[in-house]
């Protein structure tokens, strides 16, 4: 598989983007960055869309899609 973007992750992850944004900020998940220019693209490669799907585990219960109560 090639390299996708955080929406395309997000996407196949069946999580929101803005979900996925919030583990990056919370530094739970740190995928690669290019610079293009002036701006800054974040790429998923396997072992990152594979981390994704540890902390959607750990998160979310089983089968439910819902957030584990804290």
């Amino acid at each position: 598989m090639s390299e996708l973007s955080t929406k395309d992750v997000a996407k196949l992850m069946a999580i929101a983007t803005s979900t996925l944004e919030a583990w990056i900020s919370e530094g739970r998940i740190q995928p690669k960055v290019v610079r293009v220019g002036k701006k800054n693209y974040r790429l998923w490669t396997e072992v990152e869309i594979e981390k994704v799907r540890r902390v959607k585990e750990t998160t979310y219960r089983k089968g439910r899609g819902r957030k584990k109560k804290q």
